[in-house]
């Protein structure tokens, strides 16, 4: 089997505007681009076609998530306004103000919903060993009642939801690496012990007062989220060290049936929204160890699906390693520029980003 791939290009024509970053174009913001722009993504999926990589790829052909699928999530209220204001011909916001959608945005983000169900489906199948789902707009922050941090659907938990309505058996953990907490993907699940969320993300960078060790879950739920507020600065040190420490053993213990990566890329060393130090290989050494892992206890079954990730240039890079070690075809896209942070001392597991894992392990009884 191969490792599955999802990509169309209405996900490069997701409109978030003329922002200068967060804020909108106005006589003291000149017009520029929202942070969340199609750049990385759609140089992410050129990297993939001129390395060659596509060619050893099984490409998934996304279809349009139905409300059906959105409402076992969101909402009636969410969904609801987001087709109302995705009519208006200057869009809408997803719902914090800061995440904008232009005309016709509920149709991509339903592709995007979908994209990361058929990407799921074809893991559970067989079809595939493995998917990675790069889809637009992102997902993980968008809670049942709203959008936000400029997610409009949740990608994810909306896959997991379609898969488990077709096997209420089906057990998933969640391991979230993008640089915030995902927040919204906690939330759909958080008294629901089928699932399993975990978060690896800077300690409260977004949303703020979110991801803290303390929360556990809700009822029936209660320790099913784990979250790891690694401290500003973390790099591939820590991150491994959180991955081998927390992630494994909790993932032993689950026991799920298959494993959904919400997967961003600003906790590199080059994101403008985040202040981690992870590298490329750095990436590359996190999915190896949740590949052995998901040998040992789902027949090795994973799911992708794209989040954050704001840097155009480097973003590619990372992704298509990550994609690189997923399908064992040995594609090396790091310059030699580029390679040296891997030898920056931020990489060295530091005893404070130690102490965070282990009271992580301390509340979950991981020690």
């Amino acid at each position: 089997m191969t490792t599955g791939y999802v990509w169309h290009e209405l996900y490069g024509w997701h409109d978030t505007g003329t922002y200068a970053g967060l804020l909108p174009a106005s006589l003291t913001s000149q017009p520029y681009q929202h942070f969340e722009s199609p750049e990385s993504k759609q140089r992410f999926h050129s990297l993939v076609e001129v390395s060659g990589l596509m060619r050893h790829l099984t490409r998934i052909t996304p279809k349009f998530a139905t409300d059906e699928d959105i409402l076992r999530v969101h909402t009636p209220e969410h969904l609801a306004r987001i087709k109302a204001e995705s009519a208006h011909l200057k869009g809408g916001d997803a719902g914090d103000g800061t995440s904008p959608f232009g005309h016709q945005g509920f149709e991509i983000a339903a592709l995007a919903a979908g994209g990361s169900i058929a990407a799921l489906n074809a893991v559970l199948d067989g079809t595939v060993i493995n998917a990675y789902a790069l889809v637009r707009p992102p997902g993980h922050h968008a809670r049942p009642e709203t959008g936000m941090g400029f997610c409009i659907f949740a990608n994810a938990s909306i896959a997991i939801r379609h898969a488990q309505a077709n096997n209420p058996a089906l057990r998933v953990a969640t391991v979230d690496w993008d640089v915030h907490h995902g927040n919204g993907t906690q939330a759909a699940f958080a008294a629901d012990p089928s699932v399993l969320t975990i978060s690896l993300h800077q300690d409260d960078l977004f949303p703020r007062g979110s991801g803290a060790v303390s929360e556990r879950g809700e009822g029936d739920g209660d320790g099913f989220a784990i979250n790891v507020p690694l401290p500003a600065g973390t790099g591939n040190g820590g991150y491994l060290h959180a991955m081998r420490e927390v992630v494994v053993p909790a993932l032993r213990r689950f026991k799920p049936d298959v494993i959904v990566v919400p997967s961003g890329f600003d906790a590199s060393c080059y994101d403008p929204l985040g202040r981690m130090s992870v590298t490329a290989s750095g990436y590359r050494a996190m999915t190896r160890v949740l590949m052995d892992v998901a040998d040992e206890v789902c027949a090795g079954r994973i799911m992708m699906t794209h989040e954050g990730g704001y840097s155009p240039t480097y973003v590619p890079l990372c992704g298509v390693t990550v994609l690189s070690e997923m399908s064992g075809v040995d594609v090396d896209v790091v310059s030699e520029i580029y390679a040296g942070f891997d030898t920056m001392p931020e990489h060295t597991l530091k005893p404070w980003q130690a102490d965070v894992v282990q009271a992580v392990r301390q509340e979950h009884g991981l020690t």
